[in-house]
């Protein structure tokens, strides 16, 4: 979603002339290329799916929507297993319409992760919930904090479902850090995102994630915060930016790698 303005095979070759071995897909792109090509144009170039975002949306009342959202999180799982990785997203989804029932709404995703979290195992995919800033609360995701997260990850074995890391949805939380220990200590921390926070942000909120590097997140010390918690897996950057999806698309990913060395890994 970085480049999402390069096609799919684009977005392949310019990870290859960059030396980028590792790519995180989404679902509406995959789908847009189709799900079978895009698995066969990342083997052959021999990229790694890190993981694939994004199932979830699990706080429905309707049955018929319940049911639909059941539905559509398999096929995500199933697309995920078609595309070699391991690793399923979750964004849990907000408030129904009309209720203010925050702590029903969670009790449903734990309900469904009941119904998908053994589905996904029996396919070798784990479940990574991902807890967003607490501005989304009431439309994209009840999940507001690592501890929430766990909360509802820990009625479910380690391999089955864990939490995604993302700074710019956790940076502001002074109980983070103690959280991303307490994942790690359980092998929970399925997935390590990076994107900045900057002001002010755009209208909608949605896409104002900053280029690493130019916001006030410092990435190097929630590396280190993972990495003491024992996570040794990939790091993916995630960036929701009008401004950077206007760019061509090669410079952006060549100027965030550039970003990820500068600031995360010097």
């Amino acid at each position: 979603m970085t480049v999402r303005q390069l096609s799919m095979p684009e977005l392949v070759d310019a990870c290859t002339g960059l030396g980028i071995g590792n790519v995180g897909l989404w679902r509406e792109p995959v789908e847009a290329y189709g799900l079978e090509a895009t698995a066969k144009l990342v083997r052959d170039a021999g990229l790694t799916v890190t993981t694939l975002c994004r199932g979830g949306f699990l706080t429905a009342t309707d049955p018929a929507d319940r049911a639909a959202a059941l539905a559509d999180n398999r096929a995500a799982v199933d697309e995920a297993t078609a595309l070699g990785t391991d690793t399923l997203v979750l964004v849990s989804g907000g408030l129904p319409a009309g209720s203010r029932d925050l702590r029903g709404a969670r009790e449903r995703i734990a309900d469904a992760l009941a119904v998908l979290a053994p589905y996904a195992a029996e396919r070798g995919v784990r479940l990574a919930i991902e807890p967003l800033h607490p501005m989304y609360a009431a439309d994209r995701c009840v999940v507001s904090t690592l501890a929430q997260a766990l909360d509802l990850a820990e009625r479910f074995p380690a391999h089955q479902v864990g939490v995604t890391v993302d700074t710019y949805h956790v940076w502001w939380d002074d109980q983070a850090p103690a959280q991303i220990a307490r994942a790690g200590a359980a092998g929970r921390i399925h997935s390590f995102q990076l994107a900045d926070w900057t002001t002010p942000l755009p209208e909608g909120v949605l896409n104002g994630r900053g280029q690493i590097g130019d916001g006030s997140i410092d990435m190097r010390e929630w590396k280190g915060y993972v990495e003491a918690a024992g996570y040794t897996g990939p790091i993916e950057v995630e960036l929701f930016n009008e401004g950077l999806w206007a760019q061509d698309g090669r410079e952006v990913l060549a100027r965030t790698a550039e970003r990820f060395v500068e600031h995360v890994i010097r």
